[in-house]
């Protein structure tokens, strides 16, 4: 499939290419498949080959419009945060949106954008904007992010409790993380930071929780 182009990309077009139709049908092994190629690169090749001008265009801010409404917004939430972890892998950029997709989540938490998403598969990725952005509220974001994961099925989505009622799980990994670092160590050596000796231990570890195997989708 060529590039799509830029100019004819709509939120719709982004939705459907991120979440499989299958998804509705509430497979547990569906829903790991899909998590698990999100979150450990899996989508590497498509997001290069076919969506590459489309993540420079959305860092550009040509869809910054997508965010009057709440699907719209869940799109441009994934050029700027899910889209760039591929297209630019192992450099800055992939970090470059961060500031700007985080502040659209918070802003979403006060809007009812993301209240009005339709499943917890489609909420758990602002929760996931949330745990990226670094910055001096970072903890107390991902206390957020714990508690509005703890919610993500009950009372909303109980269909879906057998797949998501341990959405908790990974925000408090995370948490952890910020916890005792203030940053995500695995990023320093990307953006020139100086590790420290704690640090250095971590990153020997490899053990990130981005990496782990999704025994919940988080």
């Amino acid at each position: 499939m060529p590039q799509r182009a830029p100019e004819a990309v709509t939120p719709q077009d982004i939705l459907e290419f991120w979440f499989p139709g299958a998804l509705a049908k509430g497979d547990a092994d569906d829903h790991a498949a899909f998590w698990r190629s999100r979150m450990q690169g899996g989508m590497d090749t498509a997001l290069i080959g076919d969506w590459a001008e489309v993540t420079h265009a959305a860092a550009r801010g040509a869809y910054d419009a997508w965010a009057a409404d709440p699907r719209g917004r869940l799109a441009l939430l994934l050029t700027l945060d899910q889209f760039p972890r591929s297209v630019w892998r192992d450099t800055p950029a992939a970090y470059g949106q961060d500031i700007k997709a985080c502040r659209l989540v918070l802003e979403a938490l006060e809007n009812g954008h993301f209240e009005a998403l339709d499943t917890p598969w489609e909420r758990n990725f602002p929760l996931i904007v949330l745990s990226h952005c670094e910055g001096p509220d970072h903890l107390a974001r991902m206390d957020l992010c714990v508690e509005l994961a703890d919610t993500m099925v009950a009372p909303a989505f109980p269909r879906y409790d057998h797949i998501y009622g341990d959405a908790g799980i990974q925000p408090r990994r995370v948490r952890e993380i910020i916890r005792r670092f203030g940053r995500h160590p695995h990023r320093n050596a990307v953006l020139g930071r100086v590790s420290t000796p704690e640090e250095e231990d971590y990153i020997a570890t490899g053990d990130f929780p981005h990496l782990r195997a999704p025994d919940a989708p988080a």
